[in-house]
This record gives structure tokens, C-alpha cells and sequence, in this order.
């Protein structure tokens, strides 16, 4: 008899991890009991009508787990994965991230590209406006070089404007401990925008990880940009705001940190610019104010907290 090697098992184990991605129209919260209950996707795969019915779940859901499209060439997900070095880590995984756990709606299966042990390294979300003013941008490259010297990843949301120059910072030499994590809003099989696509191979050359909870082929649709910031926030210790808009959608992501019980830090701007209407808001509303680019004011936030949760602990 053929032995089954631990790559056969872990393949046929992301099949139903894919198929279960594919699933349009059923709600996550409906997956998410399914899976509560059932434990693995391939059981919830094998359910009859009548099973899901015992489920009180709705008709249309139903006719969504059994509709065979979604059950079609998943071989050519698998071989396109495999070639292009995408891995599929599953929410039952040993290796999925343990800070995403925390999450009240931890995406059942994120894909990676790159070194996925950095996912549980100590690390700093770094986020900002697209249409960076040269003072964001070089504040958000030297404090990015600084923390990532300092052994503390720098995760943002590969955008143009600030999450760039965050990610560049920390790949800039050799000299970098820390490393990158971009967490996208679309498919791996597709970098957006198109001109980071260099940045992108860069952070993956330079021990760093991208990552997303969406498959392969989904395109970047708006709606996915917000959910994506969940985990940019969960993935840290605490979230940098460098430049935002009054309205900003990345004061989504302060909202996240927020409900997540992580530090906010925001770095102060021109009073007559625009893109600090949301900075310095969050400064007077109480976000820990950011002085100098050594980025030694987050690592004494960080030490002070890891020393408290500690001494938490021992009492």
C-alpha cells in the first residue's frame, strides 16, 4: 500500500480550504458556525441537503455550498499556487498567525507569499494618506528603517503614498533586522497597484511576507480595503498614523486598533495641510504624540506594556 506523504494530506486538505474561499453568497458568520461545528471544510464539502437543513441555515446558503461551479477546477488554484510559491494557511494550521486568533472575525484562511515566521515577530502597522506630502514620506521611511533596526517589523497595506515609504524604510540594506509584512486587498496572483509590483518582490527577496484572506482572482474591490485593515492593526503592537485626511479611510484603521486594545501613535502636522486634519485630531483626542524618527517613543510604549501585560500575569 502507498504510503501517504505529509504533502498529499496537506494538499487535499487546501482543496476544500479553496473551495470554501470561493463561496459567494453565504454569510461569514454562517461559515463560521458551520466550521465551529464540523471542525474541517471537507466535512461541511460532503454535507447533503438535508444535513445543511438541520443547520437552520437559509435556502439561497444551501443552494451556495452545493452549487458544483464553486467545486470545479480547484486543481488549477492548486497548481497555480504551487508554482507561483503561495502558501495556504488555514485557521486550524499550527502555522496561522496567533495574534490573528484575537480577532472577533479572524479570516478562516489567509494566503502568504514570502517568510511567514515574521507573522509572529513584534511589529509596528505604519499607515497614512496615498497622496503623501515629501514630509510624510520621509518621516514614514526613517522611522520605518529605525524600528526595523530595532527588530520590530513594519506591516502596512503596500498602498502608494505613506504605506510605501513604510515599506521601503524597512527593506532599505542589509543592515535591517526586522522585516515587512504588506497585507493586500485582492488576490495574490495580482499586485495592486501595479507600480509596487517591484516594491512587492522587494519585500519578499528581504525576509519579508505578503499576505491576504482573499483567493487568488479576486480582483481589489473598495469593499475589501476595510476588512484588510483589520489584520494590518491585529498584526501589531500598535498602529502609526503619518499623515490623514479629516475623513481618511485610514483612520479605519484606528478604529480596529482601537477595538483591539492596541496603542495608537500619531505624528504631528502642519496646522494648514490638509493631510493633518486627522493626525493631529487624533492627537488632541488622546493618541500617543510621536516627536523624533528614532522611533525610540514606540519601543518604551511597547517595553512599558510587555512589562505590565508580564506583571499582569504573575498577579
Amino acid at each position: 500500500m502507498k504510503e501517504i506523504s505529509m504533502k498529499e494530506i496537506s494538499m487535499k486538505e487546501d482543496r476544500y480550504w479553496i473551495w470554501i474561499t470561493r463561496i459567494k453568497n453565504v454569510k461569514k458568520n454562517t461559515i463560521k458556525k458551520l466550521i465551529n461545528k464540523y471542525k474541517t471544510p471537507e466535512k461541511i464539502y460532503n454535507l447533503k441537503y438535508t444535513d445543511l437543513i438541520e443547520n437552520e441555515i437559509s435556502k439561497i446558503e444551501i443552494e451556495e455550498l452545493q452549487n458544483e461551479e464553486y467545486k470545479a477546477n480547484i486543481d488549477k488554484y492548486i497548481e497555480y499556487m504551487q508554482k507561483n510559491e503561495i502558501e495556504i494557511i488555514s485557521i486550524n494550521n499550527s502555522r496561522y498567525p496567533t495574534k490573528l486568533k484575537t480577532l472577533s472575525d479572524p479570516p478562516l484562511v489567509i494566503f502568504a507569499k514570502g517568510n511567514i515566521k515574521v507573522l509572529e515577530n513584534k511589529g509596528i502597522a505604519i499607515v497614512g494618506c496615498r497622496d503623501a506630502s515629501m514630509y510624510g514620506k520621509t518621516v514614514a521611511d526613517k522611522i520605518s528603517y529605525n524600528l526595523a533596526k530595532r527588530n520590530i517589523n513594519i506591516i502596512s497595506g503596500l498602498a502608494v503614498g505613506i504605506d510605501s515609504y513604510a515599506h521601503i524604510g524597512a527593506i532599505k540594506n542589509n543592515e535591517i533586522s526586522g522585516q515587512t509584512i504588506a497585507v493586500i486587498g485582492n488576490g495574490l496572483d495580482d499586485i495592486y497597484p501595479k507600480e509596487n509590483k517591484i516594491l512587492a518582490e522587494k519585500i519578499i527577496e528581504t525576509g519579508g511576507v505578503i499576505i491576504s484572506e482573499y483567493l487568488i482572482g479576486t480582483k481589489p474591490d473598495k469593499m475589501n480595503f476595510p476588512a484588510r485593515n483589520r489584520i494590518i492593526s491585529a498584526l501589531s503592537e500598535g498602529v502609526l498614523v503619518i499623515e490623514a485626511k479629516e475623513k481618511s479611510g485610514t483612520l479605519i484603521t484606528v478604529d480596529f486598533a482601537l477595538e483591539q486594545g492596541k496603542d495608537v501613535f500619531a505624528i504631528p502636522g502642519n496646522i494648514t495641510s490638509f493631510n493633518s486634519y486627522g493626525t493631529n485630531k487624533l492627537l488632541r483626542e488622546g493618541a500617543i504624540i510621536i516627536t523624533d524618527i528614532t522611533g525610540e517613543e514606540i519601543l518604551e510604549t511597547i517595553e512599558r506594556k510587555t512589562v505590565n501585560e508580564q506583571w499582569t500575569v504573575v498577579l
